[in-house]
């Protein structure tokens, strides 16, 4: 009885001694937040969205549609907030899960998108992209932080600064 506690005891000691000695877990690739965020290849697109770059940027992605008013409200209330920012500490890029170029062109016509980072999927609900960031009506957006992790999903324009401050302090 005493030769088989120690040999628990002993097991779980050099088990706590090997965990303490991990600093962080590795991370997975997925849609949620401390996932790296899945590559964004666009077709048609001659690059994907880099996501890695300066530590201290981020990269907001944006899924939208025109045929969805609040993801395609979000859109421009994203732009305009990014705008007001820092270029050197955020970047947008906002994807249109619209199936006709026509409608994507002319919804960034209508809502005076034409000079800002736009892409078109083409494939709607049927694209890669819409699987790989478990998309839903509605859509949604994701903030990534410079080497590829996801620190928030769905952001609201007034949080945004906010919860790039505090990202910021936990990597700190």
């Amino acid at each position: 009885m005493r030769t088989k506690t120690f040999v628990l005891f002993t097991l779980a000691v050099t088990g706590l001694f090997f965990s303490a000695g991990t600093r962080k877990t590795s991370l997975t690739g997925g849609c949620h937040v401390g996932d790296f965020a899945p590559e964004i290849l666009v077709s048609g697109s001659e690059h994907a969205i880099q996501f890695s770059g300066s530590a201290k940027q981020y990269t907001l992605v944006h899924f939208w549609a025109a045929y969805d008013a609040v993801s395609r409200v979000r859109n421009i209330q994203l732009h305009t907030k990014v705008n007001e920012m820092d270029s050197t500490r955020i970047r947008m890029y906002s994807v249109s899960m619209d199936e006709h170029f026509s409608v994507y062109a002319g919804t960034l016509k209508t809502d005076r998108l034409e000079n800002t980072r736009q892409l078109f999927d083409g494939q709607g609900t049927r694209s890669p992209l819409y699987r790989q960031y478990n998309l839903k009506k509605g859509f949604g957006n994701f903030l990534i932080d410079g080497r590829g992790v996801i620190v928030a999903t769905n952001v609201r324009p007034e949080d945004l600064e906010n919860i790039m401050f505090h990202a910021s302090d936990r990597e700190n």
